[in-house]
């Protein structure tokens, strides 16, 4: 066998005196795609940032091409062929695509100017040459989170490297465009380059990747090829234990509509739209990138220019201009960037849980600490929320356990409607299962939730109906039992 381009051994790591890290190991062949599995809290990202030279290491060896190394820094990472899609996407939003793409080594030309004309040419080449479909003149503000995402998987092409680390690059992302990552992937792969792919979704671990490598608790747990295992085993190996049924349902949705919407339009994305959702039904959303999905909630919740159209709750019509509108009407609303717009990040569990209930808790203009510790308490309860407390920074928690936080934020609302923007984004299969219970059992006690997901498999485990978007029209409605990837995807395209 061919000099491994990377191996990793005995890696630990601990932050304030707690392990994050005991046993990490990992070894990377040219050319192949090796899944780096676990749950959240597993110790994936810290065993990536140590790679990377975020972190720097307690203890264990790191060989590239069998020479031993300790990165410093990035760039020392970089230098050395590693590049990386972060799953956090971080862009500067005031800047172009191609600025963002090429940020700190741009070209230039007469008298060390910035070259914006080849700056530009490069990016647009980059992108075409993946078939991202995107401007290299964009500014990134003007971008989707699934535009985003992409151009940050093409900064990480840029540097040609030959280890590109792939960190959750198909959260944000439609079917589509991951179908376009995965053609990125193996003609990388076909170049000889080594690709270390973190995913949740094991329907493209399986896709995509020949072997595999499982972290649990921030200890090594195997490796082995992918053709030599199937989908329950590796869930096994994961969570520690089996996995009953994933998708949790137990709901039945009554025949009062609870909300309806007529001819509705919206300043983008939204042309005459029209639906409804039953007391107690969880009702999908489902369409490609661009299909208008997320700006439809954007304009029930009150975040877009009304522009026409008629929302009706209970059958009467409904004013909604604001967000809070929105709140004292019943709706509750779950974003698919749980930390650009979910939480506040600088702050705690308690804060962040409590953040769309603060009139309630401060009714004579002073917060009432006991209520407020209360409801937090009964919040973590509730939702299983794994924090040490909570005044733990929210930005210490896994990627589940934020996403429960925001949860729990909206629960203490009361809401009659949920608007759920990929519920299930990055987090981990026992994760999954726990929000989809909580989901289940919202819906069981007289709820109702319209989700927005990219997974098929979650659309056909979760929802009652699906209602497909296309080109921000309504290309069609299917009910449970007509409901099938085939027909989802032949109305969506």
């Amino acid at each position: 066998m061919k000099q491994p381009l990377l191996t990793a051994e005995g890696f630990k790591k601990a932050f304030n005196g707690v392990p994050a890290l005991k046993d990490g190991r990992f070894t990377l062949q040219a050319g192949s795609v090796h899944a780096l599995c676990g749950g959240n809290g597993a110790g994936k990202s810290t065993f990536l940032k140590i790679l990377m030279g975020i972190h720097h290491r307690d203890a264990g060896t790191l060989q590239r091409n069998g020479v031993d190394v300790a990165f410093q820094d990035p760039s020392e990472a970089l230098a050395n062929g590693i590049s990386i899609i972060e799953q956090e996407l971080s862009p500067v939003p005031a800047m172009s695509v191609a600025e963002n793409i090429y940020l700190g080594r741009e070209p230039v030309g007469f008298l060390g100017r910035v070259d914006f004309r080849k700056m530009n040419a490069d990016a647009q080449d980059l992108l075409d040459r993946f078939r991202f479909g995107i401007r290299a003149d964009s500014i990134m503000m003007d971008l989707t989170v699934a535009q985003t995402q992409l151009v940050e998987i093409a900064k990480a092409l840029s540097y040609d490297a030959e280890i590109i680390i792939m960190d959750e690059p198909t959260s944000a992302l439609g079917e589509a465009e991951a179908d376009q990552l995965f053609e990125a992937v193996r003609t990388l792969k076909a170049r000889g380059k080594g690709v270390i792919y973190v995913s949740h979704r094991l329907s493209e671990i399986f896709s995509i990747c020949d072997s595999y490598t499982v972290f649990r608790d921030g200890a090594f747990v195997e490796n082995g090829n992918l053709a030599d295992i199937d989908k329950t085993r590796l869930i096994n190996l994961i969570v520690g234990r089996p996995l009953a049924e994933e998708f949790v349902k137990d709901n039945i949705p009554d025949r009062d509509e609870v909300l309806t919407v007529r001819n509705l339009s919206a300043d983008r994305g939204v042309i005459d739209v029209n639906f409804s959702v039953k007391r107690g039904e969880i009702l999908a959303l489902y369409g490609l990138l661009g299909s208008g999905r997320s700006e439809i909630f954007d304009r029930l919740f009150g975040l877009s220019k009304e522009t026409q159209g008629q929302i009706l709750l209970a059958g009467k019509p409904a004013q909604i201009s604001t967000p809070k509108d929105a709140i004292n009407a019943g709706l509750a609303y779950v974003t698919e960037d749980r930390k650009g717009s979910g939480l506040v990040l600088s702050s705690d569990v308690r804060d962040n849980l409590c953040l769309a209930t603060l009139e309630q808790m401060s009714p004579a203009f002073v917060m009432n600490r006991r209520a407020e510790a209360k409801a937090a308490q009964d919040m973590i309860s509730t939702l299983n929320i794994k924090t040490a407390t909570d005044r733990l920074g929210v930005s210490n928690l896994s990627g589940g356990n934020q996403q429960k936080v925001v949860l729990g934020k909206w629960f203490l609302t009361q809401p009659d409607i949920l608007l759920l923007d990929e519920p299930t984004r990055g987090v981990d299969v026992g994760a999954k299962r726990e929000i989809y219970r909580v989901m289940s059992e919202f819906a069981a006690k007289g709820g109702s939730i319209i989700m927005v997901s990219s997974e098929t498999d979650e659309v056909l485990g979760m929802a009652d109906r699906a209602v497909v978007m296309r080109d921000g029209r309504v290309a069609g409605e299917l009910n449970k039992a007509e409901l099938s990837a085939e027909s989802l995807l032949h109305l969506a395209a």
